[in-house]
Parts: C-alpha cells; structure tokens; sequence
C-alpha cells in the first residue's frame, strides 16, 4: 500500500472477542468444531411427549383402580320360583384383587416416575439423565406391562364365566341381576389393557431414547 509516495506495510487487524461472548457462543453451539458438554438425544417435544405418555398412563391405572374397588352390589334372583338374595364384590375373586394391587403399584411407579420428569422438564434439564437411568425406567415399564396385561387377562376370565355361567345351570347369566357389578369390572378391565399399552409405549421410547444415547 503506497502512502504520500512510501510504500508501508500493510495493517493486519485482529478482533479479539471477550471471553464472556467466546464462552456463550460455545454453550450455544454457534461456533464450529467440538463443543463441551453432551448434547441431548431427543427433542424437547419428545420429552413432552413421554411426560404425557406417563401422565395418561397414570390416570387409566387410578381409573381401573377406582372401577374396581367400587364393584360390588345386591340383588335378588328367582330360581325355580324362589327369591334368593345375591351379593358380589370385587374382593370375594383372587383374580380381581390381583388387578387392584398391580393397578396400585402402577399408579406409584407412574406418579414417580412423573413427579421426577416434570421437575426436570420445568428445569428444562433432560428428562433422562443418562442411560443407567433409561434402563431402570425400562425394566420398570416393562415389567409392570407384563403384570397389567397378566391381571387383566385374569380378570377376563372371570368376568367371562359370570355372563356366560355354566352350562345346564338354573343362572346362566350372573351378571343380569348384578350388571351394576360386571359393569364395573368390564370398565376396569378395559383401562388397565389400556395402561399396558401406554407402558409398552414408554418402553419404547426409552429403547429410541437409548439407540440415539451417546453418554
């Protein structure tokens, strides 16, 4: 570069940022090349979503709960002419208390686990924190699916022989005089394949969550 006739070196201008923006550009991810930290496997709508799923999981095991330990009911039925009393609820079957308790622990495994995800959620920390902590959530939904699903395959049956009764027997239908009961256990057993099936659901995004986990 020539100057009043001089030839002068030419200027090199150096920018040097402050280390607060270096530092905050690095956290952001704005800069190229490695960045500290670990980065998340899934989306913030992804952990949305298996809060909800835990969320919806939670409230079909309370209503299966609920429409199970309020079966139960009185009535009268004729048999060859003569009026005899009849009462039925839910703990006089093994197999509905089985589906009471497993619906119970459900319920405490899901608020739990929902507790945890919502405080990290409103932290905007990762709802699973690392993939010793995926597996045990897994195990656990994995688990419990198989102890829903066993409950209300029990449940079924029972409820299938008191609306089809024996054969050649003087009450065939045990659920005619008492449909206030099979009405309820019906319901229940509907919400409890339904919470099996939001447990298979949570296991599977844990094993995607898995797969994309680096850490």
């Amino acid at each position: 570069m020539m100057m009043n006739g001089q030839k002068v070196p030419p200027l090199e201008v150096a920018v040097q940022l402050p280390d607060s923006k270096v530092a905050a550009m690095e956290n952001s991810g704005t800069m190229s090349g490695p960045l500290m930290g670990t980065t998340r496997p899934f989306a913030r709508k992804a952990e949305v979503l298996h809060v909800a799923l835990r969320l919806l999981c939670m409230a079909t095991s309370v209503a299966a709960l609920s429409f199970m330990v309020t079966a139960h009911q009185s009535s009268s039925v004729s048999i060859y002419g003569f009026k005899l009393p009849v009462y039925s609820k839910w703990s006089f079957s093994h197999s509905f208390m089985y589906l009471v308790g497993v619906s119970a622990a459900v319920v405490a495994h899901s608020l739990l686990q929902l507790l945890i995800s919502m405080s990290r959620l409103l932290r905007k920390s990762p709802v699973i924190t690392s993939r010793s902590h995926a597996w045990l959530i897994f195990a656990g939904d994995q688990v419990f699916a198989y102890a829903m699903i066993g409950a209300g395959a029990a449940a079924s049956g029972v409820t299938n022989l008191n609306r089809t009764g024996i054969q050649h027997a003087p009450l065939p239908n045990f659920c005619k005089p008492l449909h206030y009961f099979c009405d309820h256990v019906a319901v229940s057993i509907a919400f409890t394949f339904f919470s099996c099936f939001l447990l298979a659901a949570l296991a599977v995004h844990e094993v995607m969550w898995l797969s994309k986990s680096k850490y």
